[in-house]
Parts: C-alpha cells; sequence; structure tokens
C-alpha cells in the first residue's frame, strides 16, 4: 500500500537542488495543491520539467515567481512574462525542448532506457554538443532520457494501491511524469477502496505511486 499524507508533509520530502517533474499543461491536470504547498514551504534551488511554466497566478508559474525554480526544462513560456523576464536577465536558465522529445525523454527515463533517437531539431540549435547517430543511412538526435528526483501528478481517482485513473484531457503527461520520478507523489480528488476502480481505466499502475495527497489536505 502506498502512503497516504498532506499535502504539506508531501512537499517537505523535496530538498533545494532537487529534480521535479511537474505534470499538466497550462495548468490543466497540474497538482495544483502541492504547487501551492511548495510554494508555502519555499523551498529554492529546484530544477524543474514542465511541459509548460503556465501563468503567473496558475500552475508551476507561481513556483518561478516565488522564484523557487533555479533551473528547467520546458517547451512553453509564452504565457509567463516572470518566466521570460528571469531568463533574459540570466537568473534562470532555460532548456527549450521540442514538446514531443520533452515527453518522449521523459518516458525513456521511465521504462529504463538511455535517451531515444530523433530527427526533431536536426540543422538547427537543438543539435548543437549532441551525438547525431546514424540509422539506416539517416540522422537523429541523440536525445538522453530526462529523470527526476520527485514527479508530481495529478489524479482523479486512486485506490489505496496507488492505481491512479485520470479525467479526460487532464491527463496529459501525467502517466508519463509518473513513471520517471525517483519518488512520485500523486494529488487525487478522491480515494476509494481496492477493487473499485475499473481495471481498464486505470492508466498508472500503483507501482509507480509511493505517496498520496487527497486534494485540500
Amino acid at each position: 500500500m502506498v502512503e497516504i499524507i498532506s499535502a504539506a508533509e508531501a512537499v517537505k520530502l523535496i530538498k533545494p537542488g532537487d529534480s521535479i517533474l511537474i505534470s499538466g499543461f497550462l495548468a490543466v491536470g497540474a497538482p495544483e495543491c502541492l504547487i501551492d504547498a511548495l510554494v508555502t514551504e519555499n523551498t529554492k534551488d529546484l530544477h524543474m520539467v514542465v511541459i509548460a511554466t503556465d501563468w503567473e497566478n496558475r500552475g508551476t508559474g507561481k513556483l518561478v515567481v516565488n522564484r523557487q525554480i533555479k533551473s528547467c526544462q520546458i517547451s512553453h513560456m509564452g504565457t509567463n512574462k516572470q518566466t521570460q523576464e528571469q531568463y533574459k536577465s540570466g537568473e534562470l536558465s532555460v532548456e527549450l525542448v521540442p514538446q514531443g522529445t520533452l515527453m518522449e525523454r521523459v518516458r525513456a527515463a521511465g521504462a529504463g532506457l538511455g535517451g531515444i533517437l530523433t530527427p526533431t531539431g536536426l540543422g538547427t540549435i537543438v543539435e548543437e554538443g549532441k551525438d547525431i547517430i546514424q540509422v539506416d543511412g539517416k540522422p537523429f538526435i541523440l536525445e538522453k532520457a530526462i529523470h527526476g528526483d520527485f514527479a508530481l501528478v495529478k489524479a482523479w481517482k486512486a485506490d489505496k494501491m496507488g492505481n491512479l485513473v485520470y479525467r479526460k484531457t487532464a491527463r496529459n503527461s501525467n502517466p508519463i511524469m509518473a513513471m520517471a520520478g525517483k519518488i512520485t507523489i500523486a494529488e487525487v480528488d478522491e480515494i476509494v477502496e481496492v477493487g473499485e476502480l475499473d481495471p481498464e481505466a486505470i492508466a498508472t499502475p500503483g507501482i509507480f505511486v509511493d505517496y498520496l495527497v487527497l486534494k485540500g489536505e
């Protein structure tokens, strides 16, 4: 069985300098309670991996505004002016990664792979400093897997074994992020008994989940 803890207890596990994978896209499917608790905890010098830095007052953008993020690997920062300003000033280190490549690199980590081969970015600054590998006469960039010390995800329902069910588009990057954290913390709307979830609806098996946080607690 996974351990059920509060959001405040969960974020105390995260230490300065840790790498955190956070689910969601423009705050949809983001673990807002965990993010708020992490802002309150004020843990600094974090490396964040997320599709987007959302907005200044929603989603992962709150962590940027609070200057808790030292570096990040992201695909989108157009909706968060603080991310742009901190990047331009040199306060925040940003690696912009094509969204499909970002998700595949995280998925590779969860699957125990060293990385992926992709043609995306060939002939651009994306390939600078990276290995180019020929496969059947075609060039591919070797993009290394992205691991995290923690994965913070958001699900609709969980059972007490940590199996997770997501709701519609809020699923987005959650299953992939959940696989790649050394420790995965899932914020959920509801926790049910084992056997109450439809097995066909489970997108993240409990083997990937270490802690559950009931939303609002």
